[in-house]
């Protein structure tokens, strides 16, 4: 079970909350079977927003980048969750090796690299952090932000394997996300474990196949809890052969953005929801909080300024952006010191190990907050170390928003599962 939290929502729990918290016990187990049949991710981290009559995903990160951002009551479930995981892949492991981002001029990128290293140093491995930037040609130490340094060291591969000039892990820990393709250096590594496994960067996946493995695993849900999968899944559409630069395919676009705020609208008056619908367009392969825009009404394509078509058209390592999501904008209710807030989930393996709120002060409750003057606030665990009792009294036992967040968070997980065994390409097919 995850802590009790401190969170930015301590108002009334709504109705699709109290439906989660009611339900424990049966989610747990349909979680417990669904995990029989699928493998999760190796790490994950998950967007959620919370719209107060609505609550979920926005965006699922099978690199996640954030671990320094935990606080450190949360590192004994980020240990026994990396000690469970690894476990299960190679019970005799002793190296991993750590292959960050090439970016390593962003240092906090880095003390999220040290924070990773520790956890699977605390779960009884020996970890080195490996780099594959070319200009990385002898060990070179970093100064951290925090007075702490990291020590990156080229890798060598030999035949199948890769290590460093005196290492030889038998497993590979992946924290890029392979925007640009998977190098050569990680293909053929027939005889070590590489995790996540390549066809799960963004070389390979798409969000509008993430979101369709999503809608099929909310629906089920909705099942079980008796629901419209509407209240946690966002509604999506996509456009291909898309050019912002030029101006080519906003045809598309506009049709497709109509078509979803129609759609949009539509449910807020089902449900008697006062506020303006919005859809959020994104790359399709997007990653970082890059090529991302807020559409309020079809209008806005049109006036698209310069800036916005150079900002959507290029992202991380200079990808040109073609195709895009259109995605059902999802409000934040949550706020920290009158700041716009969403909750950031992380798991590794199947379980739930933490998570921070991305706080932006200058974006609106539409905005994405995945944007340059974010900063992270570490979710606080309450002084009280108990759960949310069952069957007490209302007021004796607050509601624990970080076990929804965590369900949510899982569903989203559960959804990247279904979607990386569609993707595998050494997936056995039965007839």
């Amino acid at each position: 079970m995850v802590p009790h939290l401190v969170t930015a929502l301590n108002g009334p729990i709504n109705e699709l909350e109290q439906r989660i918290l009611d339900s424990m016990p049966a989610i747990e187990r349909w979680f417990r079977l669904e995990w029989m049949e699928h493998t999760p991710p190796f790490y994950t981290s998950v967007d959620i927003r919370n719209a107060g009559f609505k609550l979920a995903p926005v965006d699922t990160n099978l690199y996640p980048g954030g671990w320094n951002n935990l606080t450190p009551e949360m590192l004994p479930l980020a240990v026994q969750a990396a000690q469970a995981a690894i476990e299960k892949i190679c019970p005799e492991a002793k190296n991993l090796l750590i292959i960050p981002e090439n970016h390593t001029r962003n240092t906090f990128y880095l003390t999220n690299v040290l924070q990773l290293q520790r956890i699977f140093h605390m779960a009884g491995l020996n970890v080195r952090i490996g780099s594959i930037n070319p200009e990385i040609k002898e060990a070179t130490t970093i100064e951290l932000p925090n007075g702490e340094s990291v020590t990156l060291e080229p890798v060598v591969r030999s035949k199948h394997r890769l290590g460093l000039k005196d290492f030889d892990p038998c497993t590979i820990l992946l924290n890029n996300d392979l925007s640009a393709g998977a190098p050569g250096i990680l293909e053929e590594l027939h005889e070590q474990f590489l995790l996540p496994p390549l066809h799960a960067g963004w070389s390979v996946r798409r969000k509008t196949k993430h979101f369709q493995s999503y809608e099929e695993v909310a629906k089920r849900f909705g099942k079980l809890l008796g629901i419209d999968p509407w209240l946690i899944n966002p509604m999506f559409s996509q456009c291909g052969d898309v050019n912002f630069a030029e101006g080519t395919g906003m045809e598309c676009l506009r049709s497709n953005v109509d078509a979803l705020l129609t759609k949009i609208k539509r449910k807020y008056k089902e449900y008697g929801i006062n506020e303006k619908p919005f859809v959020v367009v994104k790359a399709d392969n997007g990653t970082y909080g890059m090529g991302i825009m807020t559409v309020r009404d079809v209008s806005d394509l049109d006036a698209l300024n310069r800036k916005t078509r150079n900002k959507m058209n290029v992202i991380k390592d200079g990808q040109t952006v073609n195709d895009v999501i259109i995605q059902e904008g999802v409000l934040t209710n949550e706020r920290i010191n009158d700041a716009v807030a969403e909750p950031v989930v992380y798991m590794m393996d199947r379980y739930v190990v933490g998570g921070f709120y991305r706080v932006h002060a200058e974006r609106g409750v539409d905005e994405n907050l995945n944007a340059p003057g974010a900063s992270f606030v570490p979710l606080a665990f309450a002084d009280t170390p108990h759960l949310p009792q069952p069957g007490i009294k209302p007021g004796a036992s607050v509601p624990n928003r970080f076990y929804m967040y965590g369900v949510i968070g899982r569903l989203a997980m559960l959804a990247a599962s279904y979607e990386l065994e569609a993707t595998d390409p050494e997936a056995e097919v039965y007839d």
